[in-house]
Formats: structure tokens, sequence, C-alpha cells
């Protein structure tokens, strides 16, 4: 049997992902209006998500009920979409199959991927726009040993753009992990922090060969504009 952390990492060229049939993950934010989450427990809580579907098991076991939707999404360019919920969009979104992460105030649930043209009715009709948020307190520095997906000090983005590019970040950081790394992670709860660096740690980070992410271009920012590094200490050799 398939090891549940026994992924296989893809690697098709930039060709061919473009030219393969094209798949979105869906994630939908929890956003009352009376208490929104704070931006970083939002950020934090978007990619625990994303990871919390890539090690589950009906994604990873080879019959598992997602595992050809999630190997067709992956097998072609990497998209997120986030979308926000509140009262009862929130409650029919929780309906469909898909997976529900908290974290200290956000809620995210995450949807096992679906065609460009496929969204069910109860996701289509939700909002991308208006995710700005604030913070609701102090943002802490990183327990040491916590893996820290930065951002980049120069980008501007809205709150659910850079949820979906810090789920791109985990996710480029999962398929570096081996078997037992990547199982060591799940058993803490996907521990992990979202940070803004400096300009000058930023440099370094890129230079440092952690996994990056360049960003499409669909949307707020320009084609290939690097947006969130993965320093996961399992990849600092």
């Amino acid at each position: 049997m398939t090891s549940p952390f026994d992924a296989p990492v893809p690697a098709p060229t930039p060709e061919d992902r473009d030219a393969r049939p094209q798949h979105v993950l869906p994630l939908v934010v929890r956003l009352e209006k009376a208490e929104p989450p704070g931006r970083t427990d939002a950020l934090e809580t978007s990619a625990r998500a994303v990871l919390t579907l890539l090690s589950d098991p009906r994604v990873t076991e080879a019959d598992g009920e997602w595992a050809e939707r999630v190997a067709a999404w992956e097998d072609a360019r990497i998209r997120k979409v986030v979308r926000r919920a509140r009262g009862g969009e929130w409650r029919k979104a929780g309906e469909l199959p898909g997976v529900t992460v908290s974290g200290r105030e956000a809620e995210v649930r995450v949807f096992p991927p679906i065609p460009l043209d496929g969204w069910p009715k109860e996701l289509a009709k939700l909002q991308v726009s208006g995710t700005d948020l604030e913070e609701t307190g102090p943002v802490d520095a990183p327990a040491p040993g916590t893996p820290v997906l930065w951002l980049n000090p120069e980008l501007e983005m809205s709150a659910g753009k850079t949820m979906a590019q810090t789920g791109h970040a985990a996710q480029l950081a999962w398929w570096r992990l081996d078997d037992a790394q990547r199982k060591e992670w799940a058993e803490s709860g996907f521990a992990l922090a979202v940070r803004t660096a400096t300009p000058e740690n930023w440099a370094e980070l890129v230079a440092s060969g952690l996994p990056l992410v360049q960003d499409a271009g669909f949307t707020e920012i320009a084609p290939g504009s690097c947006t969130v590094i993965a320093d996961h200490p399992a990849l600092r050799g």
C-alpha cells in the first residue's frame, strides 16, 4: 500500500502544464462582518489547509476519492482561488466535500480541485474581492525551528491573493520534503508561520535555493513576480 506521505513530485515543463486541462483548487475563508479573522492568522490557516488536503488519504491513497482530481491539477498549472463566505453561504460551502481547517481566529475550507469552468453553484456565487484583512493583535517572532513562509516586502497584495500565495509556498515545500519529513510536519499539525521579510533578508532568501513562488500574473501583480519563499528547516542544507 502506498504511504500517505509518499506522493510523487510532479515536474512537467511550463509548456506541458499550459497545454493540459486546467484545474483550480478552491479555498473559502469564513469572513463574518462582526468578527473577521486577523490577516496573518488567515494566511497561516490557508497554507495549513492546502497541506492538510495534500496529506489526506483521499488524495494520497492510489484509490483515494480525490487522488485523480489532485493529480490532474498538479499536472497542469497550479492554480488556487480564495473566496469569502459568511452566514448561510459558509454553511452551504461546508456541505460540499472538502476539509475545514481552523486557526486561532480564521476558518478556511479547502475543496478538491475542479475544472476552471466547473465551479459548484454554492462556490461560484461567492466573492473573490473584499478579502482585505487587518491584524487583530501583535504578530510575534516565529518560535525557533518553525517553518516560515516569507512574504516579499516589496509587493502589496490583498489578503485573498496572499492566502493563495502562502498555499502555493507550502505546497512547494511539501514537494521538496521526503516521506519522514512530511510525516513529522503533519504530526505537528503543520506548524508554520507567515511573516514579511526585511528587504535585506529577502535578497538572501531569493539566493538561498529554498522554494520560491513566482506568480503567473493572472490577478493583482505582474507575471513572474516572486511572492513567497518557503523556509522549512529541513530544506536548509
